[in-house]
């Protein structure tokens, strides 16, 4: 390492940049004069208009996932009562309840009190859910009944913010609901997910009695540590009848940690 008097040389520093870069999808270390660069500047532009598309655009169950994908966990298609992608970005206290057909669809084809619930929103990025969303959903599936857990009937909310799961919770009282849904595009990534967690949650719950895994996607959290520490979570949520600030992820000690 250099001080003020032995200073790293430059190639060394490249390097150092280099594999700085490669870990984070941060733009750091960029190289500027009075500007950015050109070609940073289009870089951000276009990542702008990624996560500009990213919010706009319409998901639709049949178009964005693969046709034997949702044929073969039989999904389906609901609506928050926000009517158009406008009202939804506009009135956010619209995504947070079902239209009246979504729940009398809900009714008819979910089984009730389930172990686990999932439920997919498109909440405001649709890339991230047709990224994410079949890998993470096969795992979820294997795992939960590896685990002996009863699993409800999976579908698709549209039109979906978080504060919905309130309102399922009160329909379907799982133990357990998970809702992954796209998270906020930002400029390093427009497809990232979330998967928030609450035991039996219910009208009146907030964010303070919800858990939140966030970052998934390629280069954040992996499909399958996603996977595992959902369960792992839904596994501590059962056991002790409680989500949100009370509950905490579990996890390994670091080597050499004694743990004090």
């Amino acid at each position: 390492m250099g001080d003020e008097h032995n200073p790293v040389p430059m190639p060394a520093w490249s390097e150092i940049v280099r594999r700085i870069r490669a870990r984070t999808p941060a733009r750091i270390f960029v190289d500027r004069g009075p500007a950015y660069s050109t070609r940073m500047e289009m870089e951000l532009r276009t990542a702008h208009a990624s996560a500009v598309d990213a919010v706009w655009n319409e998901f639709d169950l049949q178009k964005d996932f693969p046709a034997d994908f949702v044929a073969r966990w039989n999904l389906f298609q609901i609506s928050s009562q926000a009517q158009s992608k406008q009202q939804f970005l506009l009135r956010p206290d619209l995504g947070r309840k079902l239209s009246d057909a979504a729940a009398g669809l809900m009714a008819q084809r979910c089984l009730k009190a389930p172990d686990l619930q999932i439920v997919v929103g498109d909440g405001l990025s649709g890339a991230a859910v047709s990224g994410q969303v079949p890998a993470l959903l096969e795992l979820l599936q294997h795992q939960a009944r590896d685990r002996g857990w009863s699993v409800g009937q999976a579908f698709v909310v549209r039109y979906c913010r978080v504060g919905i799961m309130n309102d399922i919770g009160d329909r379907l009282t799982p133990r357990v609901l998970v809702l992954l849904i796209g998270e906020r595009p930002g400029l390093a990534t427009a497809e990232s997910l979330s998967a928030y967690m609450a035991y039996c949650p219910r009208c009146g719950h907030t964010d303070a009695d919800r858990n939140l895994i966030s970052n998934i996607h390629s280069r954040g959290v992996r499909i399958g540590d996603a996977a595992d520490r959902i369960c792992n979570l839904a596994s501590r949520m059962m056991s002790m009848k409680l989500s949100g600030t009370g509950v905490k992820e579990e996890t390994a000690q670091l080597p050499g940690d004694s743990g004090s």
